[in-house]
């Protein structure tokens, strides 16, 4: 087992848990966005996007005043339940779906857009309730956005740095993620380990773009 390989075990399990959540609770707010004929909804869309622009420790370093135990979160969570969010593994996931929100959203709400009101119109003419349109016309028509945003959130989190520093700290084993171990690498002039983690990653990231465009093509010629 070579050093890094605890590092990468847990950025792999952010990664997966943080992309999980996202599809779960990116779903219904890309529909709504999606459907939605309310005049705020420029406005929630930059909201949504800001993590795109906005730099990764402006946007750690506020993470980290709401999540520490005097933060308005924070303090609930310490109360509740004794520990605090902020250098864990907890106010990692938390901080990864902020900061990867967008690239899920964004490609979810643009193939919702895609379906168009005619198709969920004609469910609804055959007698099947919103929910049920939803899940049988609605998914099925969005599947390249699902498939993009999974892919896109996993691969951001992957690669983030900023954020999770400020947050999670440099913890072994509990926050210490491969990006943060690479630094540390460099830091220690041990350019050889540092090389072997990078090179994971950059082939991780290009054989998941791949099989998403790849994907992506297959999908569209078939509808």
């Amino acid at each position: 087992m070579f050093p890094g390989f605890d590092a990468l075990l847990l950025t792999a399990k952010l990664a997966g848990l943080t992309t999980l959540i996202l599809l779960v609770i990116g779903t219904p707010i890309a529909w709504w966005l999606a459907t939605t004929k309310t005049k705020t909804k420029p406005i929630i869309e930059a909201v949504i996007a800001l993590p795109i622009v906005l730099p990764p420790t402006v946007l750690g370093f506020y993470l980290l005043v709401f999540l520490s135990p005097q933060g308005a979160v924070g303090s609930w969570w310490f109360e509740l339940t004794g520990q605090a969010l902020t250098f864990s593994f907890s106010g990692l996931v938390i901080a990864s779906v902020i900061y990867s929100f967008p690239f899920v959203v964004q490609p979810l709400q643009n193939a919702f857009e895609s379906v168009g009101h005619d198709m969920m119109e004609a469910a609804y003419t055959l007698g099947a309730k919103p929910l049920d349109a939803f899940f049988s016309v609605a998914v099925p028509l969005a599947k390249r956005g699902f498939l993009t945003g999974g892919v896109l959130g996993f691969a951001h989190t992957l690669g983030e740095f900023g954020v999770v520093l400020m947050i999670g700290g440099n913890i072994p084993g509990e926050t210490r993620v491969v990006s943060i171990a690479i630094y540390d690498h460099v830091e220690m002039l041990e350019y050889g380990q540092a090389h072997v983690l990078s090179g994971i990653l950059l082939a991780f990231a290009f054989i998941a773009m791949l099989l998403m465009y790849v994907l992506n093509h297959r999908l569209k010629v078939r509808t």
